[in-house]
């Protein structure tokens, strides 16, 4: 089985342990990962601010870059999401692209849900002593169904307990393009969130997009707690929390 591995922009240039971790996990059951080097954005900031154009561009580079691969996985829902729910509306007016489109979506896995429902994996390499509470983000668990996937990789994690937030499916106020033209609805909602997370009281806070885990991150700092890890849940099943 050969995965292509997309990074995404954000771990590529603000958290890379996050997609080494993520390899360490792909490569558990054998498989061949490969993680082309010219890759870049999967054209969602484009999409998401209406240029349609310049999100075509780039997702069409994406395309030729990641068709020949059996699966292709990221550390991402909202990466995933945009391949998977949105390439083929993308593409649905251009006959050379649409199938190609259809077909990459069709083989586009969060990690998660890659680990849990393809490679089915038994256990994980890592442990984590004390508790974390979970975030499910907007993209993951609307978009790809991502919900009790990190939940049952969590419960493989030795050491850890999971302490349920309320309202943990509540979005983080990131939303990409989001965060910038709303900038204080999208602090309301951070602050909203920061306020769940540290009532459950646990020693760290994990999730799947790592958009979302830096506008926490930086929310709970501001808010003046310096004590709540924030790890990707990548980190913690590879046993490379904490860890550069």
């Amino acid at each position: 089985m050969r995965i292509g591995f997309f990074v995404t922009c954000l771990a590529d240039l603000m958290r890379p342990r996050v997609a080494f971790a993520a390899i360490k996990l792909l490569k558990l059951g054998g498989a061949e990962v490969v993680v082309p080097s010219t890759q870049t954005c999967c054209g969602q900031p484009a999409y998401n601010s209406g240029e349609r154009a310049g999100a075509m561009a780039v997702a069409r580079k994406l395309l030729d870059e990641f068709s020949d691969f059996d699966y292709v996985v990221t550390p991402s829902g909202s990466c995933a999401g945009m391949i998977r729910a949105h390439y083929p509306e993308l593409f649905k007016d251009s006959p050379a692209d649409s199938a190609r489109a259809q077909a990459l979506a069709s083989r586009t896995y969060e990690l998660t849900d890659f680990l849990v429902n393809v490679a089915k994996l038994d256990s994980v390499p890592g442990r984590f002593d004390g508790s974390v509470t979970y975030h499910d983000s907007c993209s993951g668990l609307r978009e790809l169904g991502v919900f009790e996937q990190p939940r049952a990789l969590l419960a493989k994690v030795p050491g850890l307990s999971l302490r349920e937030m309320e309202e943990s499916d509540a979005c983080c106020g990131f939303g990409g393009v989001f965060s910038v033209k709303f900038g204080d609805i999208s602090a309301a909602i951070a602050e909203r969130k920061c306020e769940n997370i540290c009532a459950a009281g646990a020693d760290a806070i994990v999730g799947g997009d790592l958009g979302c885990l830096l506008n926490i991150e930086g929310r709970l700092r501001r808010r003046g707690d310096a004590t709540i890890r924030v790890l990707h849940i990548a980190e913690v099943l590879a046993g490379t929390a904490g860890k550069e």
